[in-house]
């Protein structure tokens, strides 16, 4: 069984970090303290200079990664440590721009140190075929995100013949960052997604507490909790208080 079926599973709770935010070792220490917290799938943001779907929490933590020199080939560093130590799903996010001079090269990397999967957020699906079938032939799973203003055609030729991963439903407009609250019409936005797909669903985008998580749960398949999580590492707590929180957040004991 993959990783990312594995932790659909359970529930996907999904847990969004920068790679390199306060550098190589701590970021492998708060992705792990993570897991000790009961995130079951990682997401590891590969740092880029103009993160247009991000909102100002994460834009800061890639800015702090460049500026402290991290690359896409330490990104992959982190993974590698992190698979070392733990047996969590782990997907990238990036943009194109970092990884579309060698884009097979990047894809083989992050398998061999240990990714189960990739979203990248900015690929037009019409440019993707050899993104695809990379994906394909390396078994990884190209994730797939869906927003509230994709239409319901688009959303079928972007989920037609996708087998493997998960679908990423953005819930909020606009870019990343927390909200004080969920979309009222989730529930019927999360039934009109399944009736495109068999793939498992995790909502994301504006998750910013327990409640929100439990809301999301009790509709989907996965939660994915980024900003809310940066924010920490931005005010430098320690793993320990983060793996605290993390709990917290997905009411694990």
């Amino acid at each position: 069984m993959s990783r990312i079926k594995h932790a659909f599973e359970q529930q996907a709770k999904v847990a969004y970090l920068t790679a390199g935010d306060g550098g190589v070792s701590a970021s492998v220490e708060y992705f792990l303290a993570l897991v000790k917290g009961g995130a079951n799938l990682l997401e590891v943001g590969i740092p880029y200079s103009d993160p247009v779907a991000d909102g100002p929490v994460i834009q800061q933590a890639m800015e702090r990664a460049l500026e402290a020199g991290i690359t896409v080939k330490d990104s992959l560093e982190i993974i590698r440590q992190i698979r070392a130590q733990s047996s969590v799903a782990i997907i990238v996010f990036t943009y194109y721009n970092p990884i579309q001079g060698d884009l097979a090269g990047f894809l083989t990397a992050a398998k061999t140190a240990g990714a189960d999967g990739i979203l990248i957020v900015d690929l037009p699906f019409e440019e993707a075929a050899t993104y695809r079938h990379l994906c394909r032939s390396l078994e990884l799973s190209p994730i797939t995100v869906i927003a509230p203003s994709t239409r319901p055609e688009r959303m079928r030729a972007l989920l037609a013949g996708v087998t493997g991963g998960f679908v990423y439903y953005a819930c909020q407009k606009g870019t990343t960052g927390t909200r004080e609250g969920l979309p009222l019409d989730l529930a019927s936005q999360i039934a009109e997604l399944r009736q495109a797909t068999d793939l498992p669903i995790a909502v994301g985008f504006g998750v910013a507490n327990a409640a929100m998580v439990q809301a999301i749960l009790n509709l989907a398949d996965g939660c994915v909790v980024g900003s809310y999580l940066v924010r920490q590492i931005a005010a430098q707590i320690p793993p320990a208080e983060l793996t605290k929180l993390t709990a917290e957040l997905y009411h694990v004991a």
